[in-house]
């Protein structure tokens, strides 16, 4: 059986198709990249518009199968940006009424965990979930991912953008911001005094980004020492309550997803906690640890054979759906 999913939650567009096995047969990404500022939903939304048909047809052509073998479309049904997502929705239900088969609606942030369950091996981990426009550490238990702390205000890769845009660095296919930031904090030597803000088991990334920006204007620090900085306070305070779910949960293992889990700092920092946890440390490798299609294909799957699918009359974006609102059946039938 093979499922074919769209993701469209943000900047890319993507499509992935997998067998209900779990073999990955395509994974095609585009991505929209803005000339200068932050991701417009509706440039990006008229971006995905353009690449839709196009990713479709390589993920088929990749895949090498013919449509009447897709079984079921799944989407990315939320949480993201809202012209985004109806994009993907709109090219999913499309592609669904015209195969004749079921439409299966996502949670994007289950997706990441899923395809990171699927790549690593890991079975039942803390998830530490990084990216853009989330910031989520959750584990499983009875029938739900449960959220154990989450942000309150911005994302952490959001934090870290915004203080690159401020440092007018410039970004490039294949090198994020979050890169140049890490390769500029190697030559940091100097701990700059920032504020790590936890407030009970959630973050707050948005103080931390206001003084980093601060200190930055004040042309007192190199900058160096300030991606340093805001990198050494902005992983401390995830690895922390990473940490502090750990011990509460006595989870075997942690898994690290996301555009900014490819930050080795970071990982060096996860590491060394799950180490003293006796916990095995994955992470998701970049190609899936990004938004894509085969996450949501993936999953997809695991829903479809659980009996789920979503009427087209139910198919409506959802742009704050909470991953701990979605029952995971699945998960238990594994077990």
């Amino acid at each position: 059986m093979h499922i074919l999913g769209i993701e469209s939650t943000a900047d890319d567009f993507s499509t992935g198709i997998t067998t209900s096995q779990g073999k990955i047969l395509a994974n095609i990404t585009s991505t929209f990249i803005p000339t200068q500022g932050g991701i417009h939903p509706r440039e990006a939304a008229r971006h995905h518009a353009e690449v839709a048909g196009e990713v479709i047809h390589n993920a088929l052509k990749k895949a090498k199968i013919h449509p009447n073998q897709i079984k079921a479309v799944a989407f990315s049904q939320g949480p993201g940006l809202g012209p985004c997502l109806r994009t993907g929705a709109t090219a999913a239900r499309a592609t669904a009424t015209y195969l004749h088969i079921p439409l299966v609606g996502i949670n994007h942030s289950i997706a990441h965990i899923e395809i990171g369950k699927l790549i690593t091996g890991a079975k039942d981990p803390v998830t530490l979930y990084v990216s853009g426009g989330n910031t989520i550490i959750s584990a499983y238990e009875d029938r739900y991912y449960r959220v154990f702390g989450e942000t309150l205000d911005i994302a952490v890769g959001n934090c870290l953008d915004v203080f690159a845009r401020e440092a007018e660095l410039k970004q490039s296919p294949g090198r994020p911001f979050g890169a140049i930031i890490e390769e500029l904090a190697r030559a940091g030597k100097t701990l700059v005094p920032l504020p790590l803000t936890i407030k009970g088991m959630d973050l707050s990334f948005s103080g931390l980004l206001t003084a980093a920006v601060q200190a930055l204007r004040s042309a007192k620090h190199g900058l160096g020492d300030l991606c340093f900085s805001l990198q050494e306070v902005a992983f401390s305070m995830l690895t922390e309550v990473t940490e502090r779910t750990l011990a509460h949960t006595e989870k075997p293992e942690v898994l690290l997803t996301g555009g900014v889990a490819a930050n080795k700092r970071l990982q060096t920092m996860l590491k060394i906690i799950a180490k003293e946890h006796n916990a095995r440390f994955n992470v998701v490798p970049k190609e899936y640890a990004l938004d894509n299609g085969a996450m949501i294909a993936w999953t997809g799957a695991l829903t479809y054979k659980s009996g789920i699918t979503t009427p087209i009359e139910k198919s409506i974006v959802k742009l704050k759906w909470r991953l701990d609102q979605v029952p995971v059946p699945w998960v238990e039938e594994a077990e």
